[in-house]
């Protein structure tokens, strides 16, 4: 899970959807005059921490604010206002919230806090005696953050707006814009399944989803902004389909209906769980033009004992099957893999059992999260508890079987001619973009190729593990 400083938002989409089908949009009518006078001119600032989820829905609070009469400046720009959208996957993210709070008010030591988020949700009276937090919204609030915040002036005490979870059933949709080349659509919120380590059913309730004709029209939305990639994210991506608690849709109606949407590139699909990557949906991606040789597929133990522990919904058999399949169909695929070390129970056989399994895929890299306890999940209240240094060990050695796998499978890329999409950003003098197949790739900046796509020869991996390319002025002509 990477922890990033969101960009400066200069666009967005935003629209609220009932369940029942029904559809608000939020005209400019709607807002108070009195407010955006007292608005206007007013600064906001935003940190995302977490998910590319997340990233989605700041884009679409950041809506909101710009819709009050707000200005989005940078984390740094001395704003009135800061708005910190939170992760709780791990103990790190909570304190990273701590640390982000401290830096924000170093910067504007005046400005009035607002925590939103997944942690806002699962720990708000917590995260209420943070010095410095001025507001805490819960899942169910946060899309009225604008209406909650009716003045500027520090408080004393954190107000706190958090209704039960159960109360978030509307789904909202939004996406991500202005940062890189690609754009985080969001499709589907929420999920039904009770793995024993995880508060997100906790924190964002059950699995609800965007119908499919409003997803085309976003996606035509950002076609026609000139973004070329769109990356399709959700809680539980492979479960979307559900509206009013009933399955009406399959996300293979969705992929095959996106397939069909003019002027993107490529389409991503940044997460599915095995049991809900089905053979159609492979056979498909391997015939399509649109969506690109790269699947993430949470895995979370080699090892049947811990997944029945676990509660997730396969055994490893299942799981090997998913990438026999992909492999079969599209050789140069990624494949990226969660994986959890030190869960309750997990034995050092149960880990080596893991190891070998991961090491015997083939797979191009891991997300590899190291257990923690998680209060009301059934996993904390396990016998078995693995020591922390011995949880950290385990990672040590994930992380380097995951380096491994990434330049093995770079390695296997290497004198072949690929599309990249160049990104903007800037590092010593470079440039990156990726391939369809995730390979990241850098060159000497320029800025005519950034959101450009262009055809690569892949050379060499360079000191830092991206892979250099030709730059002929075939190629490069511009």
């Amino acid at each position: 899970m990477k922890i990033s400083l969101i960009y400066p938002v200069l666009q967005f989409s935003f629209q609220i959807r009932k369940q029942a089908k029904s559809e608000i949009e939020i005209p400019n009518s709607e807002i108070n005059s009195d407010l955006c006078a007292f608005k206007m001119s007013k600064k906001v600032a935003f940190y995302t921490l977490g998910c590319k989820l997340n990233y989605s829905e700041t884009s679409t609070i950041g809506r909101l604010f710009n819709k009050a009469g707000f200005d989005t400046v940078d984390f740094t720009d001395t704003p009135d206002v800061y708005v910190i959208n939170t992760c709780s996957v791990t103990d790190n993210a909570d304190k990273k919230c701590k640390k982000v709070v401290k830096e924000a008010l170093k910067i504007s030591p005046n400005a009035y806090v607002t925590i939103v988020g997944c942690y806002a949700q699962l720990k708000p009276k917590e995260i209420a005696e943070i010095p410095g937090v001025d507001m805490v919204l819960g899942a169910a609030e946060k899309f009225q953050i604008v209406d909650h915040i009716t003045d500027l002036t520090k408080n004393s005490k954190a107000l706190i707006y958090n209704q039960p979870v159960s109360e978030a059933k509307t789904f909202i949709s939004g996406y991500s814009f202005g940062d890189r080349t690609r754009t985080f659509l969001k499709v589907q919120d929420g999920c039904d399944y009770s793995c024993t380590f995880c508060t997100i059913p906790l924190a964002r309730g059950n699995s609800r989803s965007d119908t499919i004709d409003h997803v085309i029209d976003q996606a035509k939305e950002i076609a026609a902004s000139g973004v070329k990639e769109i990356v399709l994210t959700g809680v539980n991506l492979g479960d979307f389909g559900i509206r009013d608690g009933l399955r009406q849709d399959k996300f293979f109606d969705l992929v095959k209906a996106l397939d069909r949407v003019e002027g993107i590139n490529r389409i991503r699909i940044s997460s599915i769980e095995p049991n809900l990557l089905t053979d159609e949906i492979i056979e498909f991606v391997a015939g399509s033009n649109k969506f690109v040789p790269h699947f993430h597929i949470p895995l979370q133990s080699g090892s049947d004992k811990i997944l029945g522990l676990m509660r997730r919904r396969y055994k490893r058999e299942l799981y090997a099957n998913r990438v026999a399949k992909i492999k079969q169909l599209m050789p140069g695929c990624c494949i990226g893999v969660d994986v959890i070390v030190g869960f309750p129970g997990e034995t050092r056989e149960d880990f080596i059992d893991t190891y070998n399994f991961l090491k015997g895929l083939d797979i191009s890299y891991l997300h590899v999260f190291t257990y923690s306890e998680r209060e009301n999940t059934l996993a904390s209240e396990m016998g078995g508890v693995v020591p922390g240094s011995t949880r950290a060990e385990r990672s040590k050695m994930l992380h380097i079987l995951s380096d491994k796998k990434r330049r093995v499978f770079y390695e296997s890329q290497l004198d072949k001619t690929e599309e990249v999409l160049f990104e903007g950003d800037i590092k010593d003098g470079f440039m990156h973009g990726f391939t369809r197949n995730y390979v990241k790739v850098r060159t000497k900046y320029d800025p005519v190729l950034v959101n450009e796509l262009k055809m690569v020869l892949l050379t060499q991996i360079s000191p830092e593990g991206d892979v250099e390319i030709t730059e002929s002025e075939e190629i490069f002509a511009h």
